[in-house]
């Protein structure tokens, strides 16, 4: 099996989503495809949260905003009674999301676990999104909940893993499960409450790298806007060149002295050997 994780920009429009669905199409051995919002998507929420905690009635405004996004998408992605039930499901979401936020409003109180809320709905949206644009393009393709299968401590915002429970749930929905394609929401996670928790900033490339460690696959594949880890940043340094080769300690390291291409968390299911 091959696990790919396709970050904001690769799913930042309908055009390119069309063209992360013709990659997996072509994958010639079962694939875990895991999404991330759709881009600008997560910094939006970010916004809308801040604004709220202000009382500042314009987060209503930002909400609309990610709606017309996903709207906009939806239009040019799917057809039919599919597009009926996404856009069923998008009122949905988004009324839950309003509500959520005019109690941060009423409240004047932002707690990590109504953010956690707020955050994950943009990998609520887009995996709902996508897995009906792959239905519809003739992908056998089946839609996971990211939050039944890792499960983590109550730090919601940036919460720890339950490395052993998750590998079970993970082992048993792969084996339990046909689909060519399983399509996975990154990022989320739920307490032993089910309570939705989140695995940080850039933690959609953490739920890839914990699927494929815990399903032993062949390949972990991390689908963004550059070419790799570079010697420097390529956007400050024009000399800066792609490493052909590095360690999993070596990319641990970078990722922690801030390489933004590496979530430094992805590693450690790598690293760690016991887990």
């Amino acid at each position: 099996m091959i696990v790919s994780k396709f970050g904001g920009t690769s799913v930042g429009s309908a055009s390119n989503i069309e063209k992360v669905i013709e990659i997996v199409r072509h994958k010639e051995e079962n694939t875990a495809v895991v999404v991330s919002a759709l881009g600008g998507v997560t910094n939006l929420l970010v916004k809308a949260s801040e604004l709220a905690l202000q009382n500042d009635a314009s987060y209503l405004a930002v909400v609309e905003e990610i709606e017309n996004r996903h709207r906009e998408a939806l239009e040019l992605l799917v057809k039919g009674d599919a597009k009926i039930e996404c856009d069923t499901y998008l009122s949905h979401k988004m009324g839950q999301l309003r509500d959520v936020l005019g109690g941060v409003s009423l409240l004047n109180d932002l707690s990590d676990k109504s953010a956690a809320r707020i955050l994950s709905t943009g990998e609520d949206l887009s995996s709902f999104l996508i897995y009906h644009a792959m239905k519809e393009r003739g992908l056998d393709v089946c839609l996971g909940d990211s939050r039944e299968l890792i499960k983590t401590n109550s730090a919601y915002r940036n919460a720890l893993v339950n490395y052993t429970q998750t590998y079970d749930n993970i082992e048993r929905y792969f084996l339990a499960n046909s689909a060519a394609v399983v399509l996975l929401p990154g990022f989320i996670s739920s307490d032993d409450s089910g309570d939705t928790t989140t695995l940080g900033r850039g933690g959609s490339d953490f739920t890839a790298a914990i699927v494929a460690n815990a399903t032993s696959a062949k390949l972990l594949e991390i689908w963004t806007d550059v070419s790799g880890m570079f010697t420097a940043n390529p956007s400050l340094v024009k000399q800066a060149k792609p490493i052909e080769k590095i360690s999993y300690q070596e990319a641990m390291e970078l990722s922690h002295f801030g390489a933004k291409v590496l979530y430094p968390p992805t590693v450690q299911p790598v690293l760690d050997k016991n887990i």
